[in-house]
């Protein structure tokens, strides 16, 4: 019996007329609500929605945390087999002889600024030098913190965050939407990818769920990014001289804890108004003329100050540890990619804890275990801790337990780290993916999987080995003497650079500030504009034009207020608390887009060799730029 040709028709109602023209209503209303609604619990109750969304963080992490693990490495594989298919690696998302739309550079450009950029500015310094001081492996006691016996274990963990894994989330996303729209002729949004599971009953609230939840992942995914940056480029903004934007030395929190140094108020609004604004005016003249040209730019200011890392920074030392940072890094990758740590929970560890450890109360115990959990738990700091607390504890009973909850300090890393980057990639996943799907039109599944997992993943360890390499190399030799390790995360590429350039010309370390000021600025308006086109695209079942304006303008004001509440209500923690959640329903919608297309590939073999037509869209005559 000869296969069926494939669904090429999934109708999506969209409204004829009003303020909603052109969009799904329910998609566009719900969506709207889902959002507004968690501003306003973030800017009128902060106290409230920082503490019960960390309560949820909890609970995902707890329950979750082996599936974030595992889809992300099933993204790796399907890729990777994808593109070694011989028939399925060959297919172009579009028709047979279409050519892309954009050049290699430009193409490239756009990719690695909406996926990935804002982050490398941040994490390229900060996370080696994280990493250099703590680890498994330093948890664990088989490697020495700040040592350099630490050195290729912390880029391991460096690579695996920012490698293959990131990049494959993004693919999968942008394989499924190009795949599905540009060889089938289906809108360009997230239900489309799912048609070879569920037909054409994604025309109603089946799709409408499927297509909610992928903004509403988008928003908060780039929330985190916008987070981070908004922290960084305050940072920046310090460094060249503007004052008022963080607090100053002795402020402290409602808790008294200090936050010196920390963005205020001011600053975040300041962050926000700019990198809005900018970002909203280049999303209104869209992917071709503002997004292109910024992605260009930042292309270029990146490779200027990639270049001297490379010459002025620890070039040797950089090499090292991108040439045998991969090697570490694909031999451990098999691995760690399937590597779940797992806690010993409340009723064993009190089985096992000497008698004064079990005669405590239930919440007692439970702080004890808590506080044990922390990566950087000590025998001392943990007994300290309890007896401040009134928590009548030896130092014998602590020693008795430590070893026993290395487990626990193991599952409470994994969860700031890996399950946090891979619910962080997976939520920026439908805004890159349907990004990239909308700039690879003509490329083949090959090319692309190369385009936009491989060649983005060098990218990555390059930064990571010559601009994080230089911070380590400049810790690890005593020459910064902490100047680095003593800065925040977001403020760390500029305390290296500062410490490089000042002794030659306060002005030139001045200059580099602004620089990477304004690479910053770049990243992230590119990173926005892109996202509110893409939140565009899917409310209007696939399409974008004039008369998304007014929603445009909505959407750019939203995803600021969504910033600035959850900044406001815990700062960093809260944003990133937001995103994981909202990541996790996504996750399984990109778990369902990898089995639909592969099945969507395989049964377009059949169709082939049964001389059926599985292409039903025409070529678009539409010139490299």
């Amino acid at each position: 019996m000869a296969p069926k040709p494939p669904l090429s028709e999934l109708p999506i109602k969209t409204a004829d007329s009003g303020f909603y023209r052109g969009f799904s209503v329910n998609v566009t209303v719900i969506s709207k609500i889902i959002i507004s609604v968690l501003v306003v619990w973030c800017i009128f109750w902060p106290l409230q929605a920082g503490r019960i969304l960390g309560d949820w963080n909890s609970a995902i992490l707890a329950q979750f945390a082996a599936w974030y693990i595992w889809v992300v490495a099933a993204f790796v594989v399907v890729c990777l087999g994808l593109a070694l298919w011989p028939a399925g690696g060959k297919l172009k998302l579009g028709a047979d002889g279409e050519e892309p739309e954009f050049s290699n550079f430009s193409w490239f450009s756009m990719m690695f600024g909406a996926g990935i950029g804002v982050g490398m500015l941040t994490w390229a310094v900060a996370e080696p030098v994280a990493h250099f001081g703590q680890n498994p492996s330093t948890i664990a006691g088989a490697t020495t913190a700040l040592a350099a016996d630490n050195v290729r274990t912390a880029y391991v963990w460096s690579y695996l965050h920012w490698g293959l894994g990131a990049w494959a989330c993004y693919a999968i996303a942008g394989l499924a939407l190009a795949f599905f729209s540009y060889r089938r002729g289906l809108p360009l949004t997230i239900r489309s990818s799912l048609t070879p599971l569920f037909g054409k009953s994604l025309s109603g609230v089946l799709g409408h769920i499927i297509d909610i939840v992928a903004v509403v992942a988008t928003i908060l995914g780039v929330a985190q990014t916008l987070g981070f940056g908004v922290d960084q480029f305050v940072a920046g903004l310090t460094r060249i001289g503007i004052g008022g934007l963080v607090y100053p030395e002795g402020a402290v929190d409602a808790a008294g804890a200090s936050i010196a140094g920390s963005v205020n108020t001011l600053g975040i609004v300041v962050a926000l108004l700019f990198i809005m604004g900018a970002s909203t005016l280049s999303a209104l003249s869209g992917v071709g003329k503002g997004i292109k040209w910024l992605s260009n730019i930042n292309m270029v200011l990146s490779i200027v100050l990639l270049g001297f890392f490379i010459i002025f920074g620890a070039t040797w030392f950089g090499a090292s540890a991108f040439f045998i940072g991969i090697w570490d890094y694909l031999v451990a990758l098999p691995g760690l990619s399937f590597q779940v740590f797992s806690g010993t929970g409340i009723d064993a560890f009190v089985a096992s804890a000497p008698a004064a450890i079990q005669n405590l109360s239930p919440a007692d115990a439970q702080s004890v275990l808590s506080a044990l959990s922390s990566p950087s738990a000590t025998v001392e700091g943990v007994t300290a801790s309890m007896n401040d607390n009134g928590i009548a504890v030896s130092q014998a009973d602590i020693a008795a337990v430590y070893d026993g909850t290395l487990q626990d300090r193991l599952t409470t890393w994994q969860g700031w780290w890996p399950v946090f980057y891979w619910a962080w990639w997976i939520a920026f996943a439908p805004f890159v993916g349907l990004f990239l799907a909308r700039i690879s039109r003509g490329r083949t599944i090959r090319e692309f999987v190369l385009g936009a997992m491989i060649v983005p993943s060098l990218m990555c360890f390059v930064w990571f080995a010559w601009a994080g390499g230089t911070a380590v190399d400049l810790e690890l030799n005593g020459d910064a003497n902490g100047v680095i390790l003593g800065a925040g995360n977001g403020d760390k590429i500029f305390a290296m650079t500062e410490f490089m350039l000042s002794p030659i010309s306060e002005w030139l370390a001045w200059g580099m500030a602004v620089m990477i000021v304004v690479l910053l600025m770049t990243f992230l308006v590119t990173s926005a504009d892109s996202a509110v086109l893409i939140v565009n695209t899917i409310n209007a079942a696939g399409d974008e034009g004039p008369k998304a304006r007014p929603h445009i303008m909505f959407w750019g004001a939203a995803l600021a207020l969504v910033v600035g509440g959850l900044l406001l209500s815990g700062g960093t923690s809260a944003i990133q608390t937001a995103m994981v959640i909202g990541a996790l329903p996504f996750s399984i919608v990109m778990a369902l887009m990898c089995i639909a297309l592969v099945k969507a590939i395989w049964n377009d073999g059949r169709r082939a060799a049964a001389g059926v037509q599985s292409v039903t869209v025409d070529a678009v005559a539409t010139p490299a730029e």
